[in-house]
């Protein structure tokens, strides 16, 4: 018998494999305990309101570095603040319109609406530190990316098969289990889809927010946001192209080393009762999952963890009783909330108060001005919507429905989704300016770069979860093109399509702060709209007039929620949810 060479190839390749992936994932846990020594330090120093931002190439990979600690901390923090707000949404019948109201409107709020207030109570709350700018400007990251992740997961959330719950009653799971085991992996891949395009939208507020000019203040923070403004403001055509590169090289690198495998392991969360045979595969969570260190330590810390947690919740009322679905709960209010509901009131009507004061200073022609500028805006945030929604829908359920297709468009899509809007921003208003147009039309397009991903992403998320037997019935049954839309493809993506008109109609009234008033070397481009009124006032500091403005968005926005959005949702969790 011969018996092969200890030392053949393929075997030396095998054993040798794990530990040089255990090596590189140590080397990638060093670095980044090395990026949180370096960014504490820098965050507890002394406060530099304003860093001169040089021009250089050389300086891009620490500037780099800086957004890429800004945007990946407002995303951990954005993602918490989602599943915590869906679920108390979706499992709370009596606030959940307030809530959903509340979230539709904050998501439609420019960010500049929110510039000025948060970075003058962060500085004021840390003083003395750097912390406090950083701080201010994370928050304001968040607010452009925690909307799409809250919408994703409690329209998740209302869209469980009701056969799914009943089991997860029947075996008696507590809060706890039914979260981690049947919750979060039935929003795992809307939750990774929208993930995507909730860090394109931090990259779009951290160009907004890395520079903060208004009135007398001004924060210039060192990262790639104030590079690109510096070089675009002062007509620095290499240094503009060499910042837009190093956007799409981080982009590209995030796509292939966190979103590639995040999709890939979200695939296996599919609910479907005939397993697919097409599956989506990333060389990147091959190797991981090759790992001996990623395979091993995570899983016996988190059993130690889990293991105690999961004796004591068995012993509980909960786990022991099997309650029906439809079981009514009691949800009196106690004492305590009835305590907070008092405060609340008392605090947002002192603050409606002091609101009603400043708007008194706001005369006839400042109020007539806010009004047209609401129409115009108005009109283009929904052309907007409409255009995207008009080729977003088929490309994403032909991208999501094959696999061949979706390999080759879904990582060019992934990566022009990832790369901000406010990056091409300056180029096309270049173009707009040598072509002699204006921003009139031209903001409808802006618009567009900062929407139509919201809707794509949904779509092709919702075109992946249909389940494989539903699909392979309409084929087995000879369903026509037209029947295949009507009674598979629409009902089936209709959840996540409301999710992303929804969430594309906030990102669309974000941009026209940029679409409707930019500035230009030494000119300022602008046209009429509510956009341009907020962000002419952010520069002059006029506060009542943000204030104005902001309520007419949330009055629209409101407006839409009641008469159009509420209803697509009610509709969604009725006729539209996938029943066994």
């Amino acid at each position: 018998m011969n018996l092969p060479h200890p030392l053949a190839r393929t075997l030396v390749t095998s054993r040798t494999w794990p530990f040089v992936i255990d090596v590189g994932v140590a080397a990638c846990g060093l670095a980044i305990f090395f990026a949180i020594v370096s960014t504490g330090k820098y965050w507890l120093s002394k406060p530099v309101p304003v860093v001169e931002i040089s021009h250089s190439i050389g300086a891009l990979p620490l500037y780099a570095f800086y957004s890429m600690v800004r945007i990946g901390l407002a995303y951990l923090l954005s993602l918490v603040f989602a599943v915590a707000y869906g679920y108390i949404a979706a499992y709370n019948p009596r606030i959940e319109a307030w809530m959903v109201a509340v979230l539709d409107i904050l998501q439609s709020i420019p960010v500049l609406s929110f510039l000025p207030p948060v970075v003058l109570f962060m500085v004021a709350l840390v003083p003395g530190h750097q912390l406090g700018i950083e701080m201010a400007v994370i928050l304001l990251i968040f607010t452009g990316q925690v909307w799409n992740l809250a919408f994703s997961f409690y329209s998740s959330l209302k869209s469980i098969p009701r056969e799914m719950v009943e089991a997860s009653r029947i075996y008696r799971y507590s809060a706890w289990q039914r979260f981690w085991q049947l919750e979060m992996p039935y929003a795992a891949i809307g939750l990774v889809w929208n993930s995507i395009v909730s860090v394109a939208g931090g990259w779009f507020a951290l160009i907004a927010c890395e520079i903060s000019p208004f009135a007398n203040y001004t924060y210039q923070l060192p990262g790639l946001g104030s590079y690109l403004q510096v070089a675009t403001n002062s007509g620095d055509y290499k240094a503009l192209m060499s910042g837009i590169a190093a956007v799409i090289l981080i982009v590209v690198a995030t796509d292939q080393l966190v979103w590639r495998p995040l999709i890939a392991w979200s695939d296996k969360f599919k609910f479907e009762q005939v397993e697919s045979a097409d599956r989506v595969t990333s060389p990147i969570l091959t190797l991981l999952r090759r790992s001996n260190l990623l395979s091993s330590l995570p899983g016996r810390a988190w059993t130690h963890i889990e293991e105690p947690i999961f004796r004591r919740l068995s012993r509980t009322q909960e786990c022991r009783v099997v309650h029906p679905v439809d079981e009514e709960k009691s949800n009196r209010p106690t004492l305590t909330l009835w305590m907070l509901a008092v405060a609340a009131i008392g605090i947002i009507g002192w603050g409606a108060l002091q609101a009603v004061i400043m708007l008194k200073t706001v005369s006839w022609p400042d109020m007539k001005l806010l009004l047209e500028g609401a129409a115009a805006t108005f009109g283009r945030v929904n052309a907007a919507l409409l255009i995207s929604a008009a080729w977003t829908v088929p490309v994403g359920v032909a991208i999501g429905l094959n696999p061949r297709l979706s390999r080759i468009v879904q990582p060019t899509a992934q990566v022009l989704a990832s790369i901000p809007a406010t990056a091409f921003f300056p180029i096309i208003l270049i173009g707009l300016v040598k072509i002699g147009g204006g921003l009139g039309i031209g903001s409808i397009a802006l618009m567009l770069l900062g929407t139509q991903w919201y809707i794509l992403f949904n779509v092709i998320a919702g075109a992946m979860s249909i389940p494989s037997d539903l699909r392979e019935v309409s084929s087995l049954y000879h369903f026509t093109r037209w029947q295949r839309w009507t009674k598979l493809i629409l009902p089936g993506i209709f959840p996540y399509l409301i999710t992303g008109m929804v969430t594309a109609s906030g990102g669309a009234w974000n941009a026209s702060v940029y679409a409707e008033y930019s500035h230009l070397k030494d000119s300022t481009l602008r046209t009429i709209g509510l956009g341009s009124e907020i962000s002419s006032a952010t520069d002059s500091g006029r506060f009542p007039i943000i204030l104005l403005a902001t309520i007419f968005i949330s009055l629209m926005v409101v407006t839409m929620n009641r008469l159009v959005w509420r209803r697509l949702y009610r509709l969604a969790e009725t006729r539209y949810k996938l029943e066994g």
